[in-house]
């Protein structure tokens, strides 16, 4: 017989969990500081390309969503750069490619609105000796070529209660297998089915805007991969 898992009372100790949204998504604790929330919309209101809208769930060890999650989203443009000044090129005015969004307390989903990123094009000069083999070295089957452009991709990055420190993982989309199959660091990962973990997958459309589904299970059978940075 399954025991039922009850959760227990949150206390002000905690480095995370309920409390962190009062600094980090005050909206969500219910402060009306901002006039919205920074995640709603990740890539802004000028933001050119394909409107596109992401949603998922954080799944613990035992397969139950955890309802408490904190997540920053980072994420090139359509063209493939980003809003930083080693970005790569030049952005549209308002393009910010960050958002910070929490998960529902009561179902553990989350979900944001932006616009599909392009191919990021891999650094010609490189910072560390890891970069180079990413970058310039063939994957385990001799696929990737020497700096091919990484897929359209989302990076994410989580912390909960009992995740004091942050998770980084990559979101990848289902419907670019042919980028999928020379991103530099999707070739990096030997089973077939761990890089799996890492693609999103159609879910429908809402209001006539492609939704990509992505589930981030921290334990257990498909646990999702997660990176050392």
């Amino acid at each position: 017989m399954r025991q039922r898992l009850d959760y227990l009372k949150e206390s002000a100790s905690q480095t995370a969990g309920p409390y962190v949204h009062i600094g980090l998504a005050p909206g969500a604790a219910g402060f009306d500081i901002y006039r919205e929330e920074l995640g709603r919309d990740i890539a802004g209101p000028n933001a050119k390309g394909q409107r596109i809208r992401v949603e998922g769930v954080v799944i613990d060890g035992m397969g139950s969503p955890v309802k408490d999650v904190l997540l920053e989203a980072w994420q090139a443009n359509a063209d493939g750069f980003y809003a930083h000044p080693e970005g790569g090129g030049p952005v549209e005015d308002g393009f910010r490619g960050w958002g910070r969004v929490i998960t529902d307390f009561q179902t553990g989903e989350w979900g944001f609105d932006t616009v599909k990123p392009g191919p990021v094009r891999a650094r010609m000069k490189l910072a560390s000796d890891v970069s180079d083999r990413v970058s310039t070295a063939p994957d385990w089957q001799g696929r990737a070529e020497r700096h091919a452009p990484m897929a359209p991709h989302i990076n994410l990055w989580i912390v909960a209660r009992g995740i004091n420190i942050g998770l980084n993982t990559r979101m990848y989309f289902e419907d670019e297998a042919a980028a999928n199959a020379l991103d530099p660091v999707l070739s990096l990962i030997e089973w077939e089915n761990r890089r799996a973990t890492l693609i999103a997958h159609r879910a429908g459309d809402k209001d006539g805007v492609p939704v990509y589904r992505f589930e981030i299970r921290l334990q257990g059978e498909g646990e999702t991969v997660f990176f050392d940075v």
